[in-house]
């Protein structure tokens, strides 16, 4: 294994991606074969525009989609494909390719929360009811795997993550929405969304329990990837990268143990404007997919082991609703790179 000294990282949220006559959620004609072959040539560009030593995917529906990008693009042979056993069509899924030589181990898709994760209680005070959360598993299974990208380096830990979209849930089918049907039909987009909220933040909960037993205590690398579907600052981010500090002091004294930081920042205390975003929804431009390093990523840790140099993003495709016409994805592609720097104790 060469001795890298660079090395760079990528999210891309595929848009449901099936073979062509494949259901896609209730839609059970899915893709045609036109519109098939658009975006695996959209995709397959992008793959070539922007290089990356790990490529984060969400929304893929069947393995030999992800397989036809890559040999669209001519990169079959230079990466690794990450896909579950037996994908074929029939759920959504989080997948990743990831550059030959540098895959440490097997992939593992975390389907369950931690078997100790709790989300209840009492209320704290008279005032507050009682509050209990079900929910005991993700939406879309977490994808973990590591890599090595220098053959003496720490392996780095990714995780590949797709959270409970902002999309109010549907709840028409309940049996208790039926049985009133006249009242709840007013106030269904409020109790769905809620929902939807409740749901993408509990996953959050159950992914930051899972990252901070890997980082606590150590100095494990640790990178999170995927359309989280919230914004940077929201409750959900905040719960998952523990809100660390960011120096601008340029003093290599900062770092937190299980904290993450996103490259979004990163990139916004290098830049003159915020022009950020991913995903366009009612004219709102929200930054939705994400790429979260541990402090052995920041460049003002003392744990430094590589130094960002700096964020890409592809978005202009969001401009236009048409993506089943032309191929786009209808969210933005992110990319981070780094360059092998530890710092000098």
């Amino acid at each position: 294994m060469a001795r890298r000294t660079t090395f760079s990282m990528a999210s891309f949220n595929l848009y449901n991606i099936n073979l062509p006559g494949l259901p896609v959620y209730r839609d059970t004609d899915g893709w045609d074969q036109a519109s098939y072959d658009k975006k695996v040539a959209w995709s397959a560009a992008q793959l070539i525009d922007m290089p990356a030593d790990v490529w984060g995917f969400q929304e893929l529906w069947h393995e030999q989609a992800l397989a036809d990008v890559f040999t669209k693009a001519g990169l079959q042979d230079q990466y690794e494909l990450l896909v579950p056993e037996n994908q074929l069509g029939q759920r959504i899924v989080c997948g990743a390719a990831v550059r030959k030589a540098i895959l440490v181990d097997e992939p593992e898709w975390i389907e369950h929360f931690p078997e100790k994760f709790r989300l209840m209680s009492g209320g704290g005070d008279a005032q507050t009811s009682e509050i209990s959360v079900a929910i005991d598993k993700f939406s879309r299974p977490v994808l973990h795997f590591k890599v090595r990208p220098r053959a003496n380096g720490k392996p780095i830990s990714i995780y590949v993550a797709h959270f409970k979209s902002k999309a109010p849930t549907p709840l028409y089918f309940e049996q208790w929405y039926k049985d009133d049907r006249d009242y709840y039909a007013k106030h269904s987009s409020a109790l769905g969304a809620a929902i939807s909220t409740i749901r993408r933040t509990t996953e959050a909960t159950a992914l930051r329990m899972i990252l901070t037993e890997e980082m606590k205590e150590n100095d494990n690398p640790v990178v999170v990837l995927g359309d989280l579907n919230d914004s940077q600052s929201s409750n959900t981010l905040n719960i998952l990268t523990g809100q660390p500090n960011y120096l601008l002091s340029g003093l290599s004294v900062g770092g937190s143990d299980t904290a993450l930081y996103t490259v979004g920042m990163l990139q916004q205390y290098r830049s003159l404007r915020d022009v950020y975003y991913t995903h366009i929804y009612r004219n709102s431009r929200e930054s939705l997919d994400h790429i979260l390093v541990s402090q052995e990523f920041y460049d003002n840790s003392k744990k430094r082991e590589w130094a960002f140099k700096g964020m890409d993003l592809h978005n202009d495709h969001l401009n236009s609703d048409d993506h089943k016409q032309t191929g786009t994805s209808d969210h933005g592609i992110v990319r981070a790179n780094f360059e092998y720097r530890p710092i000098k104790q």
